[in-house]
């Protein structure tokens, strides 16, 4: 199995368990669409892996199209080794770093693994119940629950669903790139608010960066401390393995939201997220590569 991202590596390795060798090759610290120099070295750094693998696991959203797929495919007719014959998600749009999010991944792959090894389906059903409980215990406890929502923050587009559709944070204003929606969300537009309307921003606790985006807010933070709001500029994480001790889907969620949890955030700390174990190595083959918002999976030829 190849597979794009940290993102489809950790549910694939941990509901594989011993049936499942799983390995990826993209950074899950930097943005898919600024991996062009980065994954063919990547790739070749997997190569026999990739050469035998038995599936093809990947996101099929405009980057990994432009980025990854490409790559893959060349490196597979160069040597010799075959086609490959991606396979989606059914929703290309799917978010992963929210406990319902990841419980949808979760359930997709697992149905991956059930139709490439049928015999093994009751183990892999078992690991994924497994898998869901961890979800289900990273997600807000009754106390999270009063304490994190209705606090404000100005976020990062990519990070809305997170921070407000998930934790309820009170979203004051979004923040962009250039390219999204012909730059009416770019972060000089929002300090030009900010100066403009102080009022709006008085209560703003946190300015929540997207770390794989780069570094966009610290004008942001620095317009907000200049009109005397002490706000703090934090950073969320998509990707397992981006961060020491972010290791899977469920550290993702429990990292994130122990950045804004009101007592550890007043101290400076984000809650620590637990490593999981990594599975044993096993009977099918998975690589990563990474990509965009979907996955995929793919059977060599």
């Amino acid at each position: 199995m190849v597979s794009t991202t940290t993102v489809l590596w950790d549910p694939i390795q941990y509901i594989g368990g011993e049936k499942v060798e799983a390995v990826y090759i993209a950074d899950p610290t930097i943005c898919p669409h600024m991996q062009a120099d980065i994954i063919p070295n990547r790739i070749q750094l997997q190569k026999e892996f990739i050469r035998d693998a038995d599936l093809f696991v990947a996101h099929n959203g405009s980057v990994d199209q432009s980025y990854v797929m490409p790559y893959v495919a060349d490196f597979m007719t160069a040597n010799d080794y075959g086609t490959v014959e991606w396979v989606t998600l059914e929703n290309p749009s799917m978010i992963w770093n929210t406990p319902s999010g990841a419980r949808n991944l979760s359930h997709e792959v697992a149905g991956w693994l059930i139709a490439a090894d049928p015999a093994n389906r009751t183990y892999y059903e078992a690991r994924l119940d497994d898998y869901l409980a961890e979800i289900d215990a990273a997600d807000l406890s009754s106390e999270e629950q009063e304490t994190i929502p209705g606090q404000d923050a100005v976020v990062m587009v990519w990070q809305e669903d997170a921070a407000v559709g998930w934790l309820g944070l009170n979203l004051v204003s979004i923040y962009a790139p250039e390219f999204y929606q012909g730059g009416k969300f770019t972060p000089r537009v929002v300090v030009d608010d900010i100066r403009n309307h102080p009022e709006k921003y008085r209560n703003v606790k946190y300015v929540i960066e997207n770390m794989q985006s780069g570094e966009l807010a610290k004008g942001l933070e620095e317009a907000l401390h200049d009109n005397g709001v002490p706000a703090e500029r934090i950073i969320f994480t998509n990707f397992p393995k981006s961060l020491p001790g972010v290791d899977s889907l469920p550290d993702v969620i429990r990292y994130n939201k122990g950045l804004v949890t009101p007592v550890q955030a007043a101290s400076g700390e984000a809650a620590a997220p637990a490593a999981t174990a990594a599975p044993l190595p096993g009977i099918l083959a998975v690589a990563a590569i990474l990509g965009g918002s979907s996955l995929l999976l793919t059977r060599r030829r």
